[in-house]
């Protein structure tokens, strides 16, 4: 079975830098890149498959993880433990945005009455680097470090959104586009159209693209050169009323919050 490789411009650097590249370290991180929203309990033969590793060497990354507490076991299948966020934290720690935008989030969420959340692009991903919970809102718990696709997310929408066109189409070519409910936009022409919609209102609603029964809408976030770093969002569960309601209820306090934030962000950096 072929072990994984690093791809594109890391790929590039480990054919220049060979004797500097540490496989094992590369074969560690993508076992525990293998967990996800999707998959949050694997066992040994999917972590296999899901790598490219073999048993044996997936059941040895497995069991180093287990020691060092960033992994659990039940004996059959293999779970990320809350401590594998400190493998972040210093990175997370390191950016003013989490500590800017809580206070934002906490008013947010006082005068909408719904959770609220700040994330950044990652990959094909978002992860969530700030949230205020006032119920549990998906089937999946969402905590700092959740990962969602960004093609499904309000947060992802804002962030692809300011992607230049290279970018856009690599991010397309690389990321298939799947029907996460029956109202996930999946065609790539059509996602290209939501985005520049983004671009033109500044804010985008996705309705139950990502989970049924949730909806939620976002703003970007921009920095003081005018790049969108960050997306802040208020999710809301659709008994909560029509979109439209929603949208009168909601959207004039996210953007002053997000308008909020950015005038904090200009202030630090």
């Amino acid at each position: 079975m072929t072990e994984p490789r690093p791809g594109g411009a890391a790929g590039a650097n480990h054919i220049a830098h060979a004797g500097e590249f540490v496989q094992s370290l590369e074969r560690g991180l993508a076992v525990i890149r293998a967990f996800g929203a999707e998959r949050p309990a694997l066992t040994l033969s999917e972590v296999a498959r899901e790598t490219g590793l073999s048993r044996a060497s997936a059941r040895r990354f497995l069991h180093t993880l287990v020691e060092l507490g960033y992994v659990g076991s039940d004996g059959r299948e293999f779970r990320l433990l809350p401590s594998i966020l400190d493998l972040g934290y210093a990175y997370l720690s390191g950016l003013s945005l989490p500590e800017i935008a809580t206070p934002h989030l906490q008013r947010l969420s006082h005068d909408v009455g719904e959770s609220t959340s700040v994330a950044v692009l990652s990959g094909p991903d978002i992860v969530y680097v700030a949230r205020v919970a006032t119920r549990r809102i998906m089937s999946a718990a969402i905590h700092v470090g959740t990962r969602f696709p960004a093609y499904a997310t309000s947060m992802g929408r804002c962030l692809l959104a300011d992607a230049d066109g290279a970018a856009l189409d690599a991010y397309l070519e690389a990321t298939p586009l799947e029907a996460l409910t029956s109202r996930t936009i999946t065609d790539p022409h059509a996602l290209r159209a939501a985005l520049g919609q983004v671009r033109d209102q500044g804010w985008v609603l996705v309705d139950q693209e990502l989970e049924d029964g949730l909806r939620s809408v976002a703003a970007p976030l921009r920095d003081g050169t005018g790049r969108v770093v960050a997306a802040v969002n208020v999710s809301a569960p659709v008994r909560r009323g029509e979109v439209g309601e929603l949208l009168e209820h909601v959207l004039p306090s996210l953007l002053k919050a997000a308008a909020a934030i950015e005038a904090d962000l200009a202030r630090v950096r």
